[in-house]
């Protein structure tokens, strides 16, 4: 059976009027994952913990979480262009950092695969410094805890969001027992990701332009995922599910439809052996797509 993972304070970070990083996103895919799989019994909720500060540690330096604790208590600020914080935006930050945590936790302790339903999402927030809405890095602080504290031999995190995941490249481009995958446009925010940026061996990008067929992006997905499973067995696989890669998502031009990503879930699963999976939701933008394919990508993890 498949865990969901989700807090009622992952609602109360709002962003701007206007912001597309919304509520909404979040509710749309609470309420689909429900009908969809709670309520068929093919999945149950657990509640995300806060987060303990060691476990933050782990990536992010102390000077950032002092940074986002100053904020917070100034009642919040804008921390770059796009990335803000309000009353209730760090308690979300931390409970979404507590899910994947959680998740990992329970997957690596043969309880099967999780799924986060999440936000802020996280892939942007690098070890120093919070942006492209991210406050905190979730599927980074889940590998590393997976490595430092629960004994996780290799982690594979790959990341499907239509935008390079520069905050978790950064923090594992020089660390050998993770690999890190990532299929994004290019060129768009936030310029990283290109195919020539390696880290030490461990950094698989396949940065594609918009406007290609659906075929063209699994394709480029699923052959940096062979690439990287080379010579490479991994405990734990880590998704970062962002959704903006859909076709008409209003910040990215690829053209996934929620089949396609069912399908390349089940594929990069059976590729990597079927080790414990975690999943933590990232972008997606357009609320009803969001939410169909995500209950289409925990349906794949729940098998």
């Amino acid at each position: 059976m498949l865990t969901l993972v989700t807090h009622p304070a992952c609602l109360g970070h709002e962003n701007a009027p206007g912001h597309p990083e919304t509520p909404r996103r979040l509710e749309a895919v609470l309420a689909r994952l429900e009908e969809d799989l709670v309520a068929t019994g093919h999945a149950s909720w657990r509640e995300a913990p806060d987060v303990a500060d060691a476990d933050l540690l782990r990536v992010h330096t102390a000077e950032h979480l002092e940074r986002l604790a100053r904020v917070d208590r100034e009642g919040g600020g804008v921390l770059d262009p796009d990335t803000a914080m309000r009353p209730g935006s760090l308690a979300a930050a931390r409970r979404a950092a507590g899910a994947a945590v959680l998740a990992t936790e329970h997957a690596l302790a043969g309880g099967g695969p999780a799924f986060c339903a999440v936000r802020p999402p996280g892939h942007h927030a690098t070890p120093g410094e919070a942006m492209g809405f991210c406050l905190l890095n979730n599927a980074a602080v889940a590998a590393r805890v997976a490595l430092e504290r629960l004994g996780a031999p290799r982690v594979l995190i790959v990341d499907f969001d239509v935008h390079h995941g520069n905050g978790t490249a950064d923090a594992f481009r020089a660390e050998p027992r993770v690999r890190y995958v990532s299929s994004h446009q290019w060129p768009h925010y936030p310029g990283t990701g290109a195919a020539e940026d390696t880290g030490a061996g461990n950094l698989f990008h396949a940065p594609l332009p918009p406007g290609l067929p659906a075929a063209t992006y699994t394709r480029a997905l699923l052959h940096a995922v062979d690439r990287a499973l080379r010579g490479f067995a991994p405990a734990l696989l880590i998704f970062s599910a962002g959704f903006d890669g859909l076709r008409g998502d209003p910040l990215g031009g690829f053209a996934w439809e929620p089949d396609d990503v069912a399908a390349f879930t089940r594929g990069i699963v059976e590729r990597a052996g079927r080790p414990a999976v975690v999943s933590v939701l990232e972008g997606g933008y357009d609320p009803p797509r969001v939410a169909e394919a995500a209950a289409r990508h925990a349906a794949a993890l729940a098998g």
